[in-house]
């Protein structure tokens, strides 16, 4: 079977909402490290089982926090005219996923504001419990545990208003750029090498703690400017594409009438009738001309060989959720931040439900260099 990296657990507003598999990982260190350490210095005396239940409670509010500032972006963007496909939770917080660009600065900052203020307010909120609570005389466990609260919160709020993409506050840079020079490639291409430089600098900043023995901390600060870092490139990457595919829709570079495979069908026969002969690294998976999933020649390696022949494709197939579904009229630049998914980079068209071509990876790049198909 095929591991897959996120799970979607339900709805929010409307819009799916998925949890990759870190987000386990980070809540147990965040609830242990509150439950084993924070704690139990500032608050000696109690049963561990009152520190392991102050601590998985600490850890749940956190996380419902996190969903509230994505949350927040999607609501904005939805009244801002664009659709928002999912909202994942990982290791490093959480990612809405939009479907197009805003339209103007103004809408730009807005969707990207929202989420630090939610955050402020949630800390602001829990700092007044806090506050309050100290004033009567009560600072025991549950004290602490929603004085941690005010603090991530406030922390998160700071953190994102960093002027660095792809935070929140990088987005903001990009606004900003963006109105004062009315060129939104150039604004999305400046606010990414601001992010990536941030990068660069947190991992120094963490290699330097932690050679010099000031504790793990210094190894996190080093992954979040990695993933900073990454992000950053990708993010410059995908704002000269869009500026290169400026006009260009879905039809112009798309495969018209992709070959297909019934979901029904043995991984086996799959590889035999289809692999074979047409060389494809990736098929739609179709009932009734609608599609179903996408078979590709990574999963299809993934199965062992004693069982290709009592597996259907369905089983191993990116889910219909997981697929980047486009209209033939969509522009091109708008489907760059959703190419990273299941289906190794590959859009499908569809006109009434029904497919009627496919994106590759390479027609998007035979677009930026020579222009759409004729």
């Amino acid at each position: 079977m095929v591991m897959r990296a996120s799970f979607r657990v339900g709805r929010v507003f409307g819009v799916p909402l998925a949890v990759h598999w870190s987000v386990l990982i980070i809540f147990a260190l965040v609830a242990w490290n509150i439950a084993a350490n924070l704690l139990p210095q500032a608050y000696p005396g109690h049963p561990f089982w009152a520190y392991l239940i102050a601590g998985l409670s600490a850890a749940v509010v956190f996380f419902l926090g996190l969903l509230a500032h994505e949350v927040s972006h999607a609501v904005i963007a939805k009244r801002h005219g664009l659709q928002v496909n999912k909202i994942t939770l990982w290791l490093l917080g959480g990612v809405a996923e939009l479907r197009g660009e805003p339209r103007t600065p103004g809408a730009d900052l807005r969707i990207a504001g929202i989420g630090p203020l939610v955050s402020l307010l949630i800390g602001l909120v829990f700092g007044g419990v806090a506050t309050a609570l100290a004033l009567s005389g009560q600072q025991g466990l549950v004290f602490g545990v929603i004085a941690w609260l005010a603090a991530i919160n406030l922390l998160l709020a700071g953190f994102n208003v960093l002027p660095a993409a792809p935070l929140d506050g990088g987005r903001l840079l990009r606004a900003a750029l963006w109105r004062w020079r009315g060129d939104r490639t150039w604004a999305a291409i400046t606010a990414a090498r601001v992010g990536r430089a941030f990068g660069v600098a947190l991992i120094a900043v963490g290699v330097w703690q932690f050679v010099v023995g000031m504790g793990i901390g210094g190894l996190w600060l080093a992954l979040i400017g990695w993933f900073l870092t990454t992000a950053a490139g990708v993010e410059e990457r995908q704002a000269r594409t869009g500026g290169a595919l400026a006009g260009v829709r879905a039809r112009d570079v798309m495969t018209e009438h992709p070959q297909t495979v019934a979901p029904d069908v043995s991984v086996a026969d799959f590889v035999d009738r289809y692999l074979f002969a047409y060389r494809h690294p990736a098929y739609p998976l179709t009932e009734d001309d609608r599609p179903v999933g996408m078979a590709t020649l990574d999963r299809v390696r993934q199965v062992p060989d004693d069982r290709r022949h009592d597996m259907p494709l369905r089983q191993i197939a990116c889910r219909p959720e997981e697929l980047v579904l486009v209209s033939p009229e969509e522009p091109l630049p708008d489907l760059l931040p959703r190419l990273n998914g299941c289906a190794d980079g590959r859009v499908l068209v569809v006109s009434d439900g029904r497919l009627v071509g496919i994106i590759s990876p390479s027609d998007i790049s035979r677009a930026v260099e020579h222009g759409p198909h004729p």
